[in-house]
């Protein structure tokens, strides 16, 4: 019999047999599998609290714990990278399987207290054991920026989420699995890993493979890793539904929104920008490109950007110099750009984006994914294959040109009236501005003209909202013969994001 038959067999007894299964029961189970037959059992939530020396943490002691080196970090793996396992604590207490193929066959990497070092100002004697931990997952090691050292690429850690870096880039924005319930009225589910698997690495690439699982689905992250000057990813995730699911977000962003040059007083800070990301950009189905700029709304704020077979959509952070932060710290001009690049037909629905309110730097405020028109069904599986990139290159718009600036203000001699100005790298001859907005607003004096001593063109118009509280804004330079010669950018306008009018 076939491996692929057999596996598909066995897959097929556990789950009718009515026992819960793991990878350790049926060593030959493919992760892939342990996820279809973990669909049909029970969910069981991990509900074993943390023991010494790993519970009641705070920041600065869940810090002070260290992988060993040789131990739980620096682990070689192939001639190209090196592996450290991260002990549990703080936001971390679910235990995670992690294992990996060797030339001797599977090996599991087993847990001790004893495999890290731990800050003695933080810690007493630590036990021998601590019954409920375990490792919450891994990072990988690369020669980056240089040859002789072993920088961080990647790192896997905390329900579903990942977040990688290319060459000279810092930590910014992450990549999950998969999102559930996301921006929407009931309380958001976290699919987390409960199984990592690590394949043996070939050259600069290296595969792994995550089992997920919660109460609403489990699923399958089948990942291989190309790290270098952008950092490439080839993914494909598949998903079993235990229930129906109609607010399901497939490759999901997660980023940081504070504030903006659009609306800095948002935030008493000296920083003229803080945000991993300030702009969404999509190539949908019909060959346009979106620019949506990110905002710290007063409120959540959803919007669904309707299309078929998306081309590319991806969270940006277009400023990258150090003077558009002037953070030497946090290196946000130094945080990555991602993008996701489906491959195959992924049929009909919207890419979202919501965006939270948020008074500070240190959570994620914004989220954005692909949702699939029709929801998920249970009993059924579904793959989802695509590329991520990790970058600080500006978006690709094919030929069109990068929007330099945005800015807006009040205009003092018409009341009711604001003003936006947007930026083109594009010289302004025989161009047009187009511009809309929802019914009940004004859009009028659009205009363009050059900007002195740069090849761009400024494209600029006044907007009154009406009686409007909310209203969207569509604007798009063309050329003479309606072909474009800009993204389409796109704007929600509210009170709260612009200042009022």
């Amino acid at each position: 019999m076939k491996r692929r038959v057999f596996l598909k067999s066995s897959a097929a007894f556990l789950a009718f047999s009515g026992q819960l299964v793991t990878a350790q029961d049926v060593p030959d189970l493919s992760l892939l599998e342990v996820a279809r037959v973990l669909r049909d059992q029970p969910y069981a939530a991990n509900t074993t609290p943390l023991s010494a020396p790993f519970a009641d943490l705070d920041y600065d002691a869940f810090r002070g714990i260290r992988p060993i080196d040789g131990v739980t970090a620096n682990l070689p793996h192939g001639d190209r990278f090196a592996v450290d396992l991260l002990p549990p604590g703080l936001y971390f207490p679910d235990p995670v399987k992690i294992d990996r193929m060797t030339q001797g066959g599977l090996q599991e990497i087993a847990f001790s207290p004893k495999a890290f070092t731990y800050e003695p100002r933080y810690f007493d004697d630590i036990p021998e054991t601590s019954p409920g931990a375990g490792f919450t997952g891994m990072r990988l090691r690369y020669p980056l920026n240089k040859a002789d050292h072993m920088d961080e690429v990647l790192v896997m850690q905390g329900a579903s989420y990942f977040r990688a870096i290319g060459q000279a880039m810092a930590y910014g924005l992450s990549a999950r699995t998969v999102a559930v319930g996301t921006g929407g009225p009931t309380p958001e589910e976290f699919p987390r890993f409960v199984h990592l698997r690590l394949h043996p690495a070939d050259g600069d690439a290296v595969r792994l493979e995550g089992v997920i699982d919660s109460p609403s689905l489990t699923g399958h992250l089948d990942l291989t890793l190309y790290p270098g000057r952008n950092t490439e990813m080839e993914i494909s995730t598949t998903i079993f539904p235990r229930v129906d699911i109609a607010d399901v977000g497939i490759a999901p962003l997660t980023s940081m929104y504070l504030k903006g040059p659009m609306l800095s007083a948002v935030s008493d800070d000296f920083r003229p920008r803080v945000h991993d990301s300030d702009v969404l950009v999509v190539q949908n189905g019909a060959g346009e490109y979106l620019w949506r700029p990110i905002a710290n709304p007063r409120g959540v704020e959803t919007s669904a950007f309707a299309d078929v077979s998306p081309k590319a959509f991806g969270l940006y952070q277009t400023a990258r110099l150090y003077e558009d932060f002037q953070d030497t710290e946090a290196r946000y001009h130094d945080r990555p750009s991602a993008t996701v690049t489906p491959q195959g037909d992924w049929g009909a629905g919207a890419v979202m984006l919501i965006e939270l309110p948020t008074g500070d730097e240190f959570m994620d405020n914004i989220v954005a994914f692909w949702r699939p028109q029709e929801p998920l069904v249970a009993g059924r599986e579904y793959r989802f294959d695509y590329r991520l990139t990790w970058t600080l290159d500006l978006p690709d718009l094919g030929d069109l040109p990068t929007i330099v600036q945005v800015r807006s203000g009040r205009e003092h001699d018409r009341p009711g009236y604001r003003r936006f100005v947007i930026d083109v790298a594009t010289p302004a001859q025989e161009t047009m501005l187009v511009a809309s907005a929802s019914d009940g607003a004004e859009v009028t004096g659009a205009s363009t003209f050059p900007l002195p001593g740069q090849d761009a063109t400024r494209m600029t118009f006044l907007f009154s909202p009406g009686d409007l509280e909310a209203a969207e804004i569509r604007v798009s330079l063309r050329g003479a013969d309606g072909t474009p010669r800009s993204p389409v950018w796109l704007h929600r306008w509210t009170p709260a994001r612009d200042g009022g009018v």
